[in-house]
């Protein structure tokens, strides 16, 4: 990894004999995001990877809960599309930000499973209204796959590109903008000190400081930079932040937050801490069970907002509920509980509703939930009855008849950004998303490719691969959260590099 400390020293002249050198282009950086391992060994994963997709394929084949054939060939086609771009990766070495890869793989447990699976709120769709929402996934993956696949290019030269923001001085201390965000974190939970005219901005900066901080911390962590008490200071803030965010009932923050620490880990080559990894989906499965009862409890004002003093008989609490399984399922705890997991990442249930609805008995919506977008790029500090930034999918779910207007200030419904592009365009919406995050997405691979880690192109990756993760988002509550979080994470260092002279 390049990581120079900008403006330490002069540059060296050029050389008498050549006053017309060009510089020397930056150095392509490594992003083996599954360690440093050799050809052989990525060759092994993915072989290991295409096996348990074929096994998986054999195993629908023969056990899918389907009433129509036609389903277990979409459902496993769907499959296919979603793996296929995290083969590709794995066989070319896993040596670009993975982007698309992730953005596509969730197609996987968003559509093809709960098809395969027979997911309990699809069986009461006619078999034509789930054929129909079964091509429309298969055309945005198309659509997505080709477009990636013709995008060609160079990398990016300019300044964005090429130039390290975050000096070897600043990036020791990243440490202590973990506790700050952390000490943030509690005071916004636990307190009203904060005006809610100032909310709003200081939630994207300090979300912005949160991501950047965890990510160059675990980063020096998996360099072995990091001395005992650092760890300990770092372990303690980090753990206290996922339990302060999770307070919410909403485990998207945390988890993104798991996501950018085991990115910035693996980015120098360390292999993936497997054992932590599975003890955090088993303890997430648990949570993500026991989050509906909570909230009818706590949402609904049945019981007030705890404390920071009663944080540990609320999570008792939330994992009680969460390890309560029907007594049918009780032997098979574990399954129950994966499978109850992947039941609430489907979002086909969201699609097929749409399209039973759209354009038969509703007409398309012409584009206005995407009318909201630029709308979001205004602070609120500037705007203060701005829309909230969830307006679309509250257009969405009054529409369609899932809430009311009152309804939609305590609790939002996951629609997705296939779902919200066929109510608004149909099928011609469906495949522009598809080519322009297909296209999006390589364009900014390919002009990254030798990108330093902490130049704006880098973190940009960084965040865009973190937010490839939120495919439940409509496109103004996406672009929104992305882009208050980029002003943080790249205004910040480029704050302290010119103020502070970090």
């Amino acid at each position: 990894m390049n990581d120079t400390e900008n403006g330490a020293t002069e540059p060296e002249p050029p050389a008498a004999t050549s006053p017309a050198a060009p510089a020397a282009p930056a150095a392509p950086t490594s992003y083996h995001l599954l360690g440093d391992r050799t050809d052989r060994e990525f060759s092994g994963l993915f072989k290991t990877s295409l096996g348990v997709l074929i096994a998986t394929m054999v195993y629908y084949a023969f056990t899918a809960n389907v009433q129509n054939p036609l389903h277990l060939y979409q459902g496993l086609a769907i499959l296919v599309f979603s793996v296929v771009p995290t083969l590709i990766w794995l066989r070319q070495g896993g040596v670009r930000f993975p982007v698309f890869e992730p953005m596509m793989f969730l197609c996987a447990t968003s559509y093809a499973l709960p098809l395969l699976n027979g997911h309990a709120q699809l069986v009461d769709y006619p078999h034509e209204v789930l054929s129909r929402a079964g091509w429309y996934v298969l055309a945005y993956q198309a659509s997505a796959l080709l477009v990636y696949a013709a995008v060609r290019g160079q990398p990016g030269r300019g300044r964005f590109w090429t130039e390290s923001i975050i000096s070897s001085r600043l990036e020791r201390n990243m440490t202590y903008g973990v506790v700050l965000s952390s000490v943030y974190t509690g005071v916004s939970v636990f307190t009203d000190w904060i005006p809610t005219d100032l909310a709003s901005v200081l939630r994207a900066v300090f979300f912005g400081i949160s991501i950047l901080c965890v990510f160059t911390t675990c980063q020096r962590w998996g360099k072995g930079e990091l001395t005992r008490t650092e760890k300990g200071i770092f372990s303690t803030a980090f753990a206290l932040q996922l339990i302060f965010l999770s307070t919410g009932l909403l485990l998207i923050m945390p988890l993104t937050q798991i996501g950018i620490a085991l990115l910035g880990y693996l980015s120098v080559g360390r292999r993936m801490p497997w054992v932590m990894a599975v003890v955090l989906f088993g303890l997430f499965a648990i949570l993500h069970n026991g989050k509906t009862p909570m909230r009818e409890v706590y949402w609904e004002g049945l019981k007030p907002e705890p404390n920071v003093w009663f944080l540990p008989g609320f999570f008792s609490e939330w994992i009680g509920h969460g390890l309560t399984v029907p007594t049918s399922e009780k032997q098979g705890m574990a399954s129950a509980l994966g499978s109850k997991l992947l039941e609430r990442t489907s979002i086909m249930h969201i699609l097929c509703l749409v399209v039973a609805c759209t354009p038969d008995r509703q007409p398309h919506l012409d584009g206005e939930t995407y009318g909201y977008v630029l709308p979001q790029l205004i602070p609120r500090f500037f705007w203060p009855d701005k829309p909230r930034s969830h307006i679309s999918t509250y257009r969405l779910s009054v529409y369609y008849g899932l809430q009311s207007e009152e309804g939609t200030l305590k609790t939002t419904i996951a629609f997705g950004m296939l779902t919200e592009a066929y109510a608004n365009f149909g099928i011609g919406g469906v495949l522009l998303l598809g080519a322009l995050f297909g296209g999006g997405i390589k364009t900014m691979q390919v002009l990254s490719a030798q990108s330093p880690m902490f130049s704006l192109a880098g973190l940009t990756m960084v965040l865009l691969t973190a937010w490839s993760f939120n495919v439940e988002l409509t496109m103004a509550a996406w672009v929104s959260s992305l882009y208050q979080a980029m002003i943080a994470v790249l205004g910040v260092p480029l704050v302290l590099r010119s103020f502070v002279g970090l």
